[in-house]
């Protein structure tokens, strides 16, 4: 492969996913260590991408993570709070998908969160990147918890990496549950590309991906990509959502369960905000 096109395949993968580990890049490219250093500083130089810690980014979301140790989006106390009790309802609907002693991927968030106090009596082997899902389930006896290696990133209370031997390689889930910053036609989208990153490798150790949301995620805008609808398997989402939101994920082969939040904790949710 010359010069030119390891170039333009540089390239076309960080227009994918906007972040790409140089250790991947060790992999997919027919080139030594030292001549994709080459090709990136060269790139570089061009003002067509920037070297970061572990690979590079395109110059267009270099300002977004200007600091790389905070995270783009809402953070986790904030979120915690809105639409409380429907998320409380899609995460009681969760948990009933789980098979006693199964091994699952929990990705952190705040809905997510909710499928937690549902696991006790399962037995679970959960791994989470989210340190408020371990405090959630570390009183369960019989949940046995699995963490990957990376930095904690305090907005969400996350730990997330951007190379690919954190850990993650050597664990596989019959099942990934997971959130989302929003949810359009192009699939699943979070604000943060770290975050993308993260999510996609966890992504590839599960055999089914769920994905859980409320309904407002389906009004929110949009951001970078973490998969197509076609890689979601199931979504579990509140009453709100609208019939042109629900048709699109059916038409997509998704299998939407619809969780009814209990008046009592609706209630309790207008007082707390």
């Amino acid at each position: 492969m010359h010069a030119a096109e390891r170039e333009r395949a540089i390239l076309k993968l960080l227009e994918e996913r906007e972040f790409i580990s140089f250790n991947e890049l060790n992999s997919r490219m027919d080139a030594s260590e030292a001549t994709i250093r080459r090709d990136l500083g060269r790139l570089e130089g061009l003002g067509r991408l920037v070297r970061v810690h572990g690979g590079a980014r395109l110059v267009a979301s270099a300002a977004s993570v200007s600091d790389p140790s905070h995270l783009v989006g809402v953070p986790f106390h904030e979120n915690i709070a809105l639409r409380r009790a429907e998320k409380e309802a899609i995460g009681r609907a969760a948990a009933t998908l789980c098979a006693p002693g199964e091994s699952v991927i929990i990705d952190g968030g705040s809905t997510t969160l909710q499928m937690c106090p549902h696991l006790a009596p399962l037995g679970l082997q959960v791994l989470t990147n989210s340190l408020h899902i371990v405090s959630a389930i570390l009183p369960q006896p019989n949940t046995r918890i699995s963490l990957p290696a990376g930095a904690v990133f305090r907005e969400q209370n996350i730990i997330l990496s951007p190379f690919e031997d954190d850990g993650v390689s050597r664990y596989r889930a019959s099942k990934m549950f997971l959130g989302a910053a929003s949810v359009g036609k192009h699939g699943l989208m979070q604000t943060d590309v770290i975050l993308v990153q993260a999510e996609r490798r966890l992504l590839e150790r599960a055999d089914q991906a769920i994905l859980l949301v409320d309904s407002g995620k389906f009004r929110a805008p949009a951001g970078h990509v973490v998969c197509e609808l076609e890689d979601i398997d199931a979504v579990v989402t509140d009453d709100g959502i609208g019939s042109e939101d629900k048709r699109m994920l059916e038409e997509a082969g998704i299998r939407v369960i619809v969780a009814r939040a209990r008046t009592e904790d609706r209630t309790r949710s207008r007082k707390v905000v």
